[in-house]
């Protein structure tokens, strides 16, 4: 009787075990890693301008219809400047570049596509900016629930994370570092282990005479 027992237990207990993990299986804490869910996203927005050209570049009136739109616009690193025209204009090209450069800003070669179309005689000045952000940051909708699989909570990373977006300079090196040239200045480099090598020893002058007399020299 007691095996027969047993065995008739043995079903609803298995079934209630079972149910007891799809419980723990469907919370959204799945995350057993020491990486962040929490990401910095960057997102690109265009600007545009259109100036009228003359065959000499951009006339006086548009230059500066142009520096007051920079200003407004808070030109700044990491904004990327490019021109759309039907036509190449070098003298444009010129115009825009000094304008950009007050703010340290080089051109781009090629422009995004945009809306509409370019009329005859007027370029399209296109402003790229790129913005770093992390989204649902900070996540406190999981501080209670249950975390028997010993998951990372979705919050983790969202201080650090957020932090690094807020500060980069140029949001599209989240994307993609800063390429070097691939050269190595020789002089540079070894500056510090010339000048370690080159440093006399401290104590290379003598120790200095010290008086054990008081008040004396």
């Amino acid at each position: 009787m007691r095996t027969n027992m047993n065995r008739k237990l043995a079903g609803p207990l298995a079934a209630t075990f079972a149910l007891a993990l799809g419980a723990c299986g469907s919370t959204n804490m799945e995350n057993r890693s020491l990486y962040s869910v929490k990401q910095p996203v960057i997102e690109r927005a265009n600007y545009t301008i259109d100036v009228a050209t003359s065959a000499d570049g951009l006339p006086l009136a548009e230059q500066q219809r142009l520096a007051g739109w920079f200003e407004g616009m808070d030109l700044r690193y990491g904004d990327r400047l490019s021109i759309e025209s039907a036509v190449d204009n070098p003298g444009v090209d010129e115009d825009v570049a000094a304008l950009a450069g007050r703010y340290g800003i080089l051109m781009s070669n090629g422009a995004p596509v945009t809306e509409g179309f370019v009329e005859p005689g007027q370029a399209r000045i296109v402003l790229t900016r790129s913005t770093a952000s992390v989204p649902n940051c900070p996540d406190w909708s999981h501080t209670q629930e249950r975390n028997p699989m010993n998951a990372t909570n979705p919050n983790y990373g969202c201080a650090t994370n957020g932090n690094l977006a807020a500060m980069v300079a140029n949001p599209e090196d989240l994307v993609e570092g800063q390429k070097g040239t691939g050269e190595t200045i020789v002089t540079t480099s070894t500056k510090a282990i010339r000048a370690y090598r080159e440093q006399a020893p401290t104590g290379a002058a003598g120790l200095p005479e010290v008086s054990s007399q008081e008040g004396g020299n």
